[in-house]
């Protein structure tokens, strides 16, 4: 039965709603934080990736986080996918969240609440007669600024039956147009899924006016799966993240529902907007803003996805790929013409392989930058493959705003010599200079980057892998660090490991800076215990 929606209009029976969540779960993961600017890019992918539904962040929890909504809503203010602002059931909350996504073409106010016994009575303190008032008060303000209003349960799959019902019967009345029964804890099995929302569509009054959503986490590895059962119950939105980042395991990821429906729509045949050969270049992108690498061997995106080691794989594929790819890895924007540029290439073929490679949106300055290093590159490397250019690019792209940059560096090493780095940050617009020695060359170089910016933190992982092959290949190095509990993962890409290192230790410093910025308020952490 077709669905009319403040935001949709009337959707067919078969019409999934794709709402991606990276920018506020998918930021909550330990590390992943992101900047105003990072932010922007990222939504920008995500809008033309295709979803339908941006959550673009907690508005109340820290002024930083108000302005990046903020700032995403400005963005799409003529047009683009839902602008949506996450709030808890206080008055403040929700009035927080409608003047962060204002400027928003369409715009969403998503408020939540826990419904669960343990929830209710531990962190809440609350008796469900309590929260069935926060239910109806807080979706009614959400309605007063914005038509469109979604309504969560947390803990919902741990939610008894007939308090659930009643929940959604409320949140129903007060004028919620999304219903979505998250599984928080990723407790859930597909039989959950089913059950759960069977029962919500058949005892509920009104259930067949609003949509129903599922978001998933990843704690047993059940999100995807979940998501999917979620989907042939009758759901008709899915919360996801690029990559299944998110709180602890991360959530259900989006390419992997979106690429499950796609080659299984002979099991679930419903269809989305998302274009899919675009999905590898967003989970690139936010790989590299997050400075946290995909794993080898994850579907769909990681690097080992359409790789075949095994000799009788290998002659399956050789004589007919589908025998062994279910997919095409272009249907998901892998490609093997990758081998690109050399040191001859003028700047308008570089230009042309941006825009290939989805670059297609960056500054003449930016350009001017990312030209000056790929030639250096060119110098350097006998072939320059696709992995290079993007590697470089993300340098000078992605972190073109960061506070401290790395301008020199010059490092003496050798068998029997004590190593000594010397080098030059350019901090604020003010160069800072630093010397050191250490146990090794890239330990004299993080030295002498805490002798030209003092800070105090720890290191707590190093770890260096090749963008392409040969011995002339750019080493990608990702650096962690910890300061005052918060983690941040930085990357770095350069021909010379120790330059690799300097630019992710680099890059790791800015998202600490970015993090001691957006630090929520003290009342905020309070709350969010209570």
């Amino acid at each position: 039965m077709a669905i009319t929606h403040p935001s949709f209009g009337t959707l067919d029976d078969d019409r999934i709603i794709i709402f991606d969540t990276t920018l506020r779960d998918g930021e909550q993961s330990p590390g992943f934080s992101m900047n105003i600017e990072e932010k922007l890019r990222m939504a920008e992918a995500l809008a033309d990736l295709g979803v339908d539904v941006m959550e673009a962040g907690f508005p109340i929890a820290s002024p930083g986080d108000f302005e990046s909504v903020q700032t995403i809503a400005r963005r799409f203010a003529k047009d683009g996918p839902v602008v949506c602002g996450l709030s808890r059931t206080a008055p403040a909350d929700i009035l927080s969240a409608a003047e962060a996504i204002k400027p928003a073409a369409r715009k969403r106010i998503h408020t939540f609440v826990s419904t669960s016994p343990l929830h209710m009575k531990v962190k809440l303190r609350l008796e469900p007669e309590q929260v069935l008032e926060l239910v109806t008060g807080s979706v009614t303000l959400a309605r007063q600024h914005t038509d469109d209003v979604e309504w969560s349960a947390e803990d919902g799959t741990r939610t008894e039956p007939d308090f659930l019902c009643r929940c959604v019967e409320a949140a129903i009345k007060a004028g919620a147009t999304t219903i979505n029964i998250p599984d928080t804890v990723g407790y859930a099995v597909p039989e959950d899924m089913i059950r759960i929302f069977t029962m919500l569509r058949e005892r509920v009054p009104g259930a067949d006016t609003v949509i129903f959503s599922a978001h998933n986490h990843n704690d047993l590895g059940l999100a995807v799966a979940n998501t999917l059962a979620a989907i042939r119950a009758g759901v008709r939105q899915i919360e996801s993240t690029i990559n299944g980042i998110g709180e602890r395991a991360g959530n259900a990821s989006l390419e992997e529902v979106v690429m499950a429906l796609r080659t299984r729509h002979d099991a679930i045949p419903v269809r989305n907007n998302i274009t899919t050969p675009k999905i590898l270049k967003t989970s690139k992108l936010l790989a590299t803003i997050t400075g946290f690498d995909v794993q080898p061997n994850k579907a769909i995106v990681g690097r080992n996805a359409f790789a075949h080691e095994s000799g009788i794989h290998q002659d399956g594929v050789l004589k007919d790929a589908s025998t062994y790819e279910i997919m095409t890895p272009e249907s998901v924007g892998w490609t093997t013409n990758s081998l690109v540029l050399g040191k001859h290439s003028g700047r308008a073929a570089f230009r042309d392989k941006l825009k290939a490679l989805g670059y297609g949106d960056i500054g003449d300055n930016q350009l001017n930058d990312a030209f000056r290093r790929f030639k250096d590159l060119a110098d350097r490397k006998k072939v320059v493959y696709d992995e290079d250019v993007a590697a470089l690019v993300d340098d000078e792209v992605v972190r073109g705003n960061d506070r401290v940059k790395l301008v020199g560096l010059t490092v003496a090493t050798g068998l029997g010599v004590r190593p000594m780095a010397t080098l030059a940050l350019e901090v604020d617009g003010q160069r800072r200079d630093g010397t050191a020695t250490g146990d090794g060359a890239v330990d004299a170089t993080f030295i002498a980057i805490r002798q030209a910016f003092p800070h105090e933190v720890g290191l707590k992982l190093y770890a260096v892998q090749s963008v392409t092959g040969g011995t002339d290949a750019q080493a990608r190095v990702t650096v962690r660090l910890e300061e005052n509990g918060k983690l941040v993962d930085g990357q770095g890409a350069d021909t010379d490991t120790i330059v690799a290192s300097a630019r992710a230790y680099v890059h790791a410093l800015n998202k600490l800076l970015a993090k001691r910025e957006r630090t929520a308020p003290p009342e905020f952490q309070a709350a969010l215990s209570a």
